[in-house]
């Protein structure tokens, strides 16, 4: 049976390789001006349909990450930075910790790279195949509480709860009621040891039970969130919270 190229870019595209459908007469020009074998040209026609969905995969998740800008890492002066080192940066560039379920606290005043770091780390797992998520807390208190009702804050919830990496920026920026808190638990206590969380906030944790307000529940976010964290002052000097597991500790150990 005779195939047209028509034909053969209806099949592709039946087969939900639409991009590679598009390209498939320039594909066969190539094969026939530089003699493709067979395997050749499969494997070039199947390398391309390959990339092309990462593609299209990291152009999906990027936009459903809902970052307010795409600064890289690259793009970071570490010299304003003196609490992290460029080793330390490497590590969390690697992304292994993601695996392990750390969290990561940035604390400091505006304007000193909390969110910049954070975007960077977040684009990095973003090409490394991990789903992230990022969220203001001044937008995510009004989605948790519209959840139960509006079908947008569904939505927007359950990206957040399926990242492997949530971003929560401007952490304790202001004063939870009781039901604010109790939303904002759950939500922890959902990804605790199932997704990690990066953190940015101006204000320490010993300051966070007075913007919680009860203290069995600040005690407990505080539990689930420091229990395997990286808390790292933005004004240049390390914090460690004592009894916490540590990843860059335990890396220094390993080594």
């Amino acid at each position: 049976m005779e195939y047209s190229v028509e034909s053969l870019q209806r099949q592709l595209h039946h087969l939900r390789m639409s991009e590679t459908s598009k390209e498939l007469p320039s594909f066969l020009r190539k094969a026939e001006s530089h003699s493709w074998t067979y395997q050749e040209f499969l494997r070039e026609l199947l390398s391309y349909e390959e990339n092309r969905r990462e593609e299209k995969m990291i152009e999906k998740h990027l936009k459903w990450a809902k970052f307010p800008y795409q600064k890289s890492l690259d793009e970071f002066d570490l010299k304003e930075l003196p609490s992290l080192s460029k080793r330390q940066l490497r590590q969390l560039q690697e992304l292994s910790w993601l695996d392990e379920s750390f969290n990561l606290i940035f604390l400091g005043p505006p304007g000193v790279g909390k969110t910049h770091i954070a975007i960077g780390i977040g684009l990095e797992a973003i090409h490394k195949g991990h789903r992230v998520s990022f969220v203001s807390m001044g937008e995510l208190i009004p989605l948790l509480k519209s959840e139960e009702y509006l079908r947008k804050s569904q939505l927007k919830m359950k990206r957040i709860r399926e990242a492997d990496l949530i971003i929560i920026d401007d952490l304790m920026y202001m004063a939870m009621d009781q039901n604010e808190a109790n939303l904002f638990f759950h939500l922890i206590n959902h990804l605790y040891e199932r997704s990690s969380i990066i953190l940015t906030s101006n204000k320490g944790p010993e300051e966070w039970g007075e913007l919680i307000g009860d203290k069995g529940i600040t005690t407990a976010i505080l539990d689930r969130l420091l229990h395997r964290s990286e808390v790292v002052h933005f004004d240049g000097a390390s914090h460690r919270i004592k009894y916490r597991e540590s990843l860059f500790q335990a890396k220094s150990v390993q080594n």
